[in-house]
C-alpha cells in the first residue's frame, strides 16, 4: 500500500489525518507497535479502519465505552495480536451540583466548561447531559485532571466524580422533529430551511468547508441527501434527514428532518 495512493479516497482536508493514521497502521504493522489513539469521530474511525483493512499485518478495534458510542478510541497493533481484552483507557467523568440550576446547561455548556479548562476535544467522548448534571466520557490520562481542576459550569458551581463505565448512565438524543417541503433534496436547500437562513447565506460557510455530511467535508451545495444523512454545519447545528416522504401535487419532496437540540 502505497501512501499518495490513498489521498484520491479522502478529502483533501483530511490528509493530514490521514498521514497519521497511515503511519499508525505502518508502525504495527512493521515495528508492532500497538497505538492507542484519542477519541476520534464516525469519519476518522471509518479512515483508520479503511486504513487497516488495506493492511493484511495490522488489526484494529474500536470502543467509546459503551456500544452506541459516537466517538471512539481505536487501538491498532499487529495483526496476530488479541485486542479484545485490551484496556481502552476510558474514565467516566460524573458532573453534580446541588443547587438545581442544571436544567439550564445543555451539552455546549459542558463542552465549553471543559475546553476552557485548555482539554484538547480529542480527549472528550460522548457527553451524557442527565437530570442531575452528566456523564462525560474521557480519556483515562485526561480523567484526574478534568476531576481536580473542573469546579464550574457555566457559572454553575460544580462537584466531580470519576466512575468506572459499568456506571455509566446515558441520555437519548433529542431531535425536533420539522415536516419540510422543499423544491429539492439539494443540501444547500434544505440547510436553509433547517436553519431559516437564506440561500446565499448557506453558500458562504458550505464552500467554507465548514458543513460536513456524515462527517466527511462536503463543499457541493448541490449534493443531493438521502433519508439517513447526517449533516452539520460549524456554528449552526446539526441535523439528520429521517424521512423522504413523497411528492406533492406541485411536485415539491416532503422531506422529514430531526434537528439536534
Amino acid at each position: 500500500m502505497h501512501q499518495r495512493d490513498i489521498y484520491a479516497h479522502f478529502h483533501p482536508d483530511e490528509r493530514r489525518f490521514v498521514d497519521q493514521a497511515f503511519e499508525w497502521v505502518e508502525r504495527a504493522a512493521n515495528q508492532h507497535a500497538l497505538k492507542r489513539t484519542d477519541f476520534l469521530d464516525p469519519r476518522q474511525a471509518f479512515i483508520v479502519s479503511t486504513l487497516a483493512n488495506r493492511n493484511p499485518d495490522a488489526g484494529c478495534r474500536f470502543d467509546g465505552g459503551y456500544a452506541k458510542a459516537e466517538r471512539r478510541r481505536a487501538i491498532i497493533a499487529p495483526d496476530y495480536r488479541q485486542l479484545d481484552e485490551e484496556d481502552m483507557g476510558i474514565s467516566v467523568l460524573a458532573v453534580t451540583s446541588g443547587d438545581g440550576k442544571f436544567l439550564t446547561l445543555d451539552h455546549g455548556d459542558y463542552m465549553g466548561a471543559i475546553l476552557g479548562l485548555g482539554m484538547k476535544r480529542d480527549k472528550i467522548g460522548d457527553i451524557h447531559v442527565l437530570a442531575g448534571g452528566c456523564h462525560c466520557l474521557v480519556t483515562t490520562d485526561a480523567a484526574n485532571y478534568l476531576h481536580m481542576n473542573l469546579s464550574q459550569v457555566h457559572r454553575v458551581h460544580v462537584q466531580t466524580e470519576l466512575l468506572p463505565l459499568d456506571k455509566l448512565e446515558t441520555s437519548q438524543v433529542k431531535l425536533e422533529e420539522l415536516a419540510l417541503s422543499v423544491a429539492s433534496l439539494r443540501m444547500d436547500g434544505i440547510i436553509s430551511d433547517v436553519f431559516r437562513l437564506s440561500r446565499a447565506k448557506v453558500l458562504v460557510p458550505i464552500q467554507a468547508g465548514r458543513c460536513r455530511v456524515n462527517w466527511k467535508f462536503e463543499e457541493d451545495p448541490s449534493k443531493p441527501l438521502k433519508e439517513g444523512d447526517i449533516v452539520s454545519m460549524q456554528g449552526f447545528g446539526r441535523f439528520q434527514v429521517l424521512a423522504v416522504e413523497g411528492i406533492t401535487k406541485s411536485g415539491r419532496v416532503r422531506v422529514k428532518i430531526g434537528k439536534y437540540t
